[in-house]
């Protein structure tokens, strides 16, 4: 599908609090505890994490600053304004200094809830601890990452996009049916923030309908050197394997992708939809949760398959599903 949204846009954030915020606000935010929708704090030990919200095609990522693990907001905001205005005018742009940067008062009062869809089905995933499979090609989470949004105002536009970041600085092993640190984690990729395709609508549009992000892929393919990106790829984010991480939701009142670095952000975090990135599940638990629940999979129920058939069976239906996917209502 094309996404809906201005190639040239780019913007990347580090969002040290997942709650309202404005990007000045970042730059002067302590390290407190961080809010959610469900009013639950993120794991203690979530690090400050680099997220990228990267363009369209023919636009490279940002890479982070020198002798710096992570990308600042001041660093990948100046950064991503001057390579949109460059795209535009063909020489560098001139930006004004962070600070001054200030969210358009539109006069909009709003008061948005956020609620996570499908979420007695992600608990039980949680209690077993979730794992999520990561493919060179890409490949979708189930469950799908789907919310409902309320409290906007009808007239007004907004943006709605999602990203994947690492929970924790840890590496994870399964031994004796059980997950367990084995070390320090690995490097992360950049990631790139996942703008639904729909994004500018109203919020009257997004208030009548899930809002689901089940086009976005995961992936283990750090091929992508240079961070150019057709439509297909603009839907990966790349994670490491036997690596934890936590989905995140954001919701920016604006009628342009490319007010993004000048907009405030409000962001909400759903602990339960943590997850392991796998390249093949390791608690059976957990094949045989997403064989009884993933649709598609419907044929391999209750058919007393041993363990490699479910296993076959649960990755028949997954590809299915990338495939033969309906239309979300």
């Amino acid at each position: 599908d094309k996404m809906a949204y201005h190639p040239a846009a780019a913007a990347s954030f580090l969002l040290q609090r997942p709650t309202d915020f404005s990007v000045s606000s970042l730059l002067t935010a302590g390290g407190g505890s961080a809010g959610s929708a469900a009013s639950t704090p993120p794991h203690p030990g979530y690090p400050f994490t680099p997220v990228g919200c990267y363009p369209g095609t023919l636009i490279p990522k940002l890479p982070p600053p020198h002798g710096h693990p992570y990308t600042t907001a001041e660093d990948v905001v100046l950064a991503a304004a001057a390579a949109a205005a460059s795209h535009h005018h063909h020489h560098p742009a001139m930006v004004r200094p962070l600070r001054a940067i200030q969210p358009e008062d539109d006069g909009v009062v709003d008061d948005p809830k956020v609620t996570l869809e499908g979420k007695e089905l992600w608990e039980k995933f949680h209690k077993l601890g979730t794992e999520m499979v990561i493919t060179k090609s890409g490949r979708r989470m189930f469950p799908a990452y789907k919310v409902r949004v309320m409290g906007l105002d009808k007239k007004a536009k907004y943006i709605l996009l999602m990203d994947i970041v690492a929970a924790d600085d840890c590496r994870y092993k399964f031994h004796n049916s059980r997950w367990m640190v084995a070390g320090k984690a690995d490097p992360e990729m950049p990631k790139r923030m996942y703008i639904h395709p729909d994004s500018p609508s109203t919020g009257e549009q997004w208030m009548q309908k899930v809002v689901s992000f089940h086009k976005l892929k995961l992936t283990n393919n750090i091929s992508d050197k240079h961070g150019f990106m057709n439509n297909e790829e603009i839907s990966l984010t790349i994670l490491n394997s036997m690596h934890k991480y936590q989905p995140r939701f954001h919701l920016v009142r604006a009628n342009d992708i490319l007010k993004l670095p000048y907009s405030t952000f409000r962001t909400y975090v759903f602990k339960e939809t943590e997850f392991i990135a796998v390249t093949a599940y390791q608690n059976e638990k957990i094949t045989q949760l997403k064989i009884d629940n993933n649709p598609f999979a419907k044929g391999f129920r209750d058919t007393g398959a041993g363990k490699r058939e479910k296993k076959q069976a649960l990755l028949a239906a997954q590809r299915h599903q990338e495939d033969k996917r309906p239309p979300e209502p």
